[in-house]
């Protein structure tokens, strides 16, 4: 039997982001972890709009860690401060959905910015379907869990399927958004879903 927060997003109704994420944290083992990076992106996000209250609120779900770029570090405290950081930013961009995808495009461009990223981006050399073919690999070099596969639907389209990952839909929305438009492509535009509780996946084109 459905929850009323289930049916609420059956019917398409707002969905509780909030109520969704402390879901995906009681899922995660303790095997699961990010990279530092993805913490102080978001916190840098915040600290963008001049809100050192806001940053003074997401810190607090922290516990008092502080985070080294390339150092791991439990996913569920990365899933807390996603939760706090789409509250905070919401207004700002228009929603707790948009805040989210901005916060996975911000997350891309400073994971592709860093020395890692740099060198995946050589690799690939000026190939977008190299760059997003490698998504594993740098998926891998962020996080401890999941898989991702893509498939070529066409020319300048795609779909990547994730399995077993813990931040919602429109935050990688933004993700991949952020990764095709590394090298230039126009008007790109991501659909993703979610097809199970810790799955989902995303269809993507550009010009």
């Amino acid at each position: 039997m459905s929850t009323s927060r289930e049916a609420n997003m059956e019917t398409g109704a707002t969905r509780d982001w909030a109520w969704e994420l402390r879901k995906n944290s009681q899922l995660a083992t303790p095997q699961d972890t990010a990279r530092g990076l993805f913490f102080t992106s978001m916190l840098d996000s915040i600290r963008g709009l001049g809100n050192e209250v806001a940053v003074a609120r997401c810190q607090k779900v922290l516990e008092g860690h502080t985070f080294v770029p390339f150092f791991s570090y439990p996913i569920p405290l990365l899933v807390r401060l996603t939760e706090a950081a789409m509250r905070e930013l919401s207004g700002q961009y228009g929603g707790p959905e948009n805040a989210a995808r901005a916060l996975g495009r911000k997350a891309t461009a400073d994971f592709m910015a860093s020395a890692v990223g740099n060198a995946v981006r050589l690799m690939a050399g000026k190939d977008i379907k190299l760059l997003t073919g490698s998504v594993q690999t740098l998926y891998r070099m962020a996080t401890s869990y999941g898989e991702r596969r893509l498939e070529w639907l066409g020319e300048k389209s795609g779909r990547l399927l994730m399995r077993r990952t813990f931040l919602p839909v429109p935050y990688h929305e933004g993700v991949v958004e952020g990764l095709v438009t590394q090298y230039g492509a126009r008007n790109v535009k991501v659909r993703g879903q979610q097809t199970a509780p810790l799955d989902s996946e995303y269809d993507f084109s550009w010009e």
